[in-house]
């Protein structure tokens, strides 16, 4: 409204003119300082919120973006060269990439933190995660980026030694670790246990629950489909079942070697397995926590889970005395622990006797507790970065 006054100024003579000017002008400045201020408080806020790009080199990265963030990809296509997708949480804003075309020094850097998701579960991946810190390293030198994070599959027998030079407080770059598997050197400070999650390696999805998953009776007691190593506790596992005939009211695909390469088939039917069957047996492999657990939680399938040391240097942490799975202990989780398969018929029989709406309330308690979990990850994982890479009040 200052220009309509002036005008009408102008129209007829007023005395008061010069002082209605100088005033005009005055409040004009007053309006522009505050303006200023405004404008100032607010990047003052914006400053205060935190841009980080994760780069997702493992598949791990995606567990981290779609099952615990429950952040949008696109293309929805698995195989797509190229996928991206982005989320505010937090006072955060995250963007995330990922695909075989994500390659150092062909994408655009576009924010001052970023998380690194690595493989470092053998050699030839550990050869290809280090390529990629070293390329972070450079942004850090040349003041591209400020912080980085790494989100790291890490070895099944937690020998991670290769990645310790590059820790801050090792004189290296990287402020913030989170990794799988029970690591001795988990602190809560710097490196954090961080859960294997499902194997989206084999495009396993995030599974919605259903009415009919959590209400409708199931058709097995038990499944088990996995590779039987011989000599191994699993090799034990089926002749228990054998012994009682509980091979016939459980699902049971035992097969003598891995196989990698999954089919649309026998996918599938694993998917059916854990949504046909009360209880998943989850024997140890070459480490005790493996995707199967989490696989199981998607369908409602409870985890009856072989809760053993396997050799190697996993174990207790500084933060943790409840090896194995120790994070997930922590949090709660309602499986069932055995030491020793000969505990399993006791187990299966108890399971027999079980009506359905038993069966109903525990499913949708293990549903629940799933979802919770990884709730709990996400925040953790933000106020974890935010604590760490925002600038400010940390006393």
């Amino acid at each position: 409204g200052f220009s309509d006054h002036a005008a009408l100024g102008n129209e007829e003579w007023n005395p008061w003119e010069g002082e209605e000017k100088n005033e005009l002008v005055a409040s004009q400045q007053r309006y522009e300082a505050n303006l200023k201020m405004i404008k100032n408080a607010r990047s003052h806020l914006e400053q205060t919120s935190l841009r980080v790009q994760i780069w997702g080199k493992a598949a791990i990265g995606l567990y981290l973006w779609q099952h615990i963030f429950g952040g949008p990809l696109q293309p929805a296509d698995g195989t797509a060269q190229w996928r991206e997708g982005s989320q505010k949480a937090g006072k955060t804003y995250f963007s995330f990439i990922t695909g075989p075309s994500v390659v150092p020094g062909y994408f655009s850097v576009e924010a001052e933190n970023i998380v690194l998701v690595l493989n470092g579960r053998e050699k030839a991946k550990i050869a290809y995660a280090t390529q990629w810190l070293h390329y972070a390293q450079t942004l850090i030198q040349t003041h591209k980026i400020q912080r980085v994070a790494v989100v790291m599959l890490g070895n099944e027998q937690c020998n991670n030694e290769w990645i310790q030079p590059y820790l801050k407080r090792n004189g290296g770059f990287v402020n913030l670790l989170f990794v799988t598997y029970d690591y001795a050197l988990v602190n809560e400070e710097d490196v954090f246990q961080w859960p294997l999650g499902v194997a989206t390696y084999r495009n396993f999805p995030v599974v919605e629950p259903s009415w009919s998953m959590l209400h409708d009776p199931r058709t097995y007691l038990c499944n088990f489909l996995g590779t039987v190593y011989k000599n191994s506790s699993r090799e034990t596992l089926m002749e228990i079942l054998k012994q009682d005939g509980f091979d016939k009211l459980c699902w049971i695909g035992a097969r003598e070697q891995w196989q990698p390469q999954e089919t649309n088939e026998s996918f599938k039917n694993y998917q059916d397995a854990l949504l046909q069957s009360d209880l998943t047996l989850c024997p140890v492999g070459i480490n005790t926590e493996c995707y199967r657990i989490y696989e199981a939680c998607s369908y409602g399938s409870l985890p009856v889970i072989e809760d053993v040391m396997t050799p190697g240097d996993c174990g207790n942490s500084s933060m943790y005395h409840s090896a194995p799975l120790q994070l997930l202990k922590t949090m709660g989780a309602p499986f069932i622990f055995i030491k020793n398969w000969k505990e399993l018929p006791a187990v299966l029989e108890k399971e027999k006797k079980m009506n359905l709406q038993e069966k109903i309330q525990r499913r949708k308690k293990l549903i629940e507790w799933y979802q919770n979990f990884k709730a709990w990850m996400r925040q953790k994982f933000i106020n974890t970065l935010e604590n760490s890479f925002l600038p400010g009040d940390k006393g």
